[in-house]
């Protein structure tokens, strides 16, 4: 005689929807490491940026009491402790914190992506020998047998898996052009001004 508890039947019912809408073990854990991980970059700040942030005083005081402590187990079991205060704020609570991060990263944003234009400009002198051409033609004070080596000795570090010297070496004189290029830019201007005052 068939079982009645086996076959399709499970399948039908809708015990099981409610389970699935809650977010999984995996998601959690993501969420979770999230917030430690914001809890951390908030340890990393002066205190006095910190007390300026707007959080609940149980939880600025964990962070506070993370940035005392010296011994590596016990500042690990903190930053927990952190993360787990952090889960208990609410989605606004959390928003303003992570905007008051971002604004102490506001400057930085436009360092990074000044680095990044250097390091796709040397990509491209490592790619394409015209844009050493063109590098050389703005900017003729530039070594030219000296960069020729320096992309040479790039190229030949990463075929062979070897320390990127010549690759950050590359990378130190663009920045240099870079700089030399804004302080002519402010002197032109400054430059600029002195003789439209002496006409």
């Amino acid at each position: 005689m068939p079982n009645p508890n086996r076959g399709a039947c499970g399948f039908q019912t809708s015990e099981f929807e409610q389970e699935y809408e809650r977010p999984s073990k995996s998601q959690l854990k993501r969420e979770m490491l999230d917030l430690q991980k914001l809890g951390a970059e908030l340890i990393a700040e002066p205190r006095d940026r910190i007390k300026r942030v707007p959080m609940p005083d149980d939880v600025r005081d964990a962070i506070l009491e993370c940035q005392l402590i010296k011994d590596h187990e016990g500042r690990r079991r903190q930053l927990q402790f952190v993360g787990k205060k952090m889960r208990s704020l609410d989605t606004d609570e959390l928003a303003l914190i992570q905007k008051a991060i971002d604004s102490w990263r506001g400057l930085s944003k436009s360092d990074t992506a000044a680095m990044h234009a250097l390091e796709r400009r040397r990509e491209k002198l490592l790619s394409d020998d015209k844009a050493l051409t063109a590098l050389l033609e703005e900017h003729t004070e530039l070594d030219a047998q000296h960069l020729r080596t320096l992309i040479r000795n790039a190229r030949k570090e990463q075929g062979e898996q070897k320390p990127p010297k010549a690759y950050r070496e590359i990378f130190q004189i663009l920045k240099q052009l870079d700089a030399k290029k804004d302080t002519a830019s402010s002197d032109d201007g400054d430059h600029d001004a002195d003789e439209s005052g002496a006409d």
